[in-house]
């Protein structure tokens, strides 16, 4: 079934590359500003490598809910949850909520989330976890810029995408 108000965000490759040794592939402060902007005030979903993977957490201004199957993991200021039914229960008063990785997480979330917030960096990388392949035929573009990142020497794009059947 899918969700409305659940939305991913995620920054990838062009070959769905999305992480490797529990770290991003590629710095971009733009994207991080917009990442900020787009989550501030809103539900955050992770998985606890994600979580431990931030330099700092919990990150301002957001809900943090954080999937584990570690019955003793205790992230101070973030909600526990076990499974990916719990983590939807906690959302039905939710306008939107974010799912931010990682890969397991992504991949669990992809069929139920209603939108698509990329940044898709337009080269290839050599990574260990991945985004699940898209379906562009589901999805409709409502937005797109294009940019070039002079330090890193490659262009990328912010789409928004609104799944075509809801």
């Amino acid at each position: 079934m899918i969700h409305k108000n659940i939305s991913i965000i995620v920054a990838i490759a062009e070959n769905f590359a999305i992480g490797k040794d529990n770290d991003l592939l590629f710095h971009l402060p733009n994207d991080l500003k917009r990442f900020k902007q787009i989550t501030s005030g809103h539900t955050i979903i992770m998985g606890r490598n994600t979580l431990l993977s931030l330099p700092k957490w919990p990150l301002p201004n957001r809900r943090h809910i954080v999937i584990t199957d570690n019955k003793q993991d205790n992230f101070p200021g973030c909600e526990i949850v076990f499974s990916i039914e719990e983590a939807v229960n906690l959302l039905q008063n939710e306008e939107e909520a974010f799912i931010i990785g990682g890969g397991s997480i992504y991949r669990q979330f992809y069929p139920l989330s209603g939108k698509l917030y990329l940044t898709l960096v337009h080269k290839s990388f050599d990574a260990d976890v991945f985004f699940p392949e898209i379906a562009w035929g589901e999805w409709e573009e409502i937005s797109r810029e294009d940019h070039f990142d002079e330090k890193n020497r490659f262009n990328y794009s912010y789409l928004n995408l609104k799944r075509k059947d809801i």
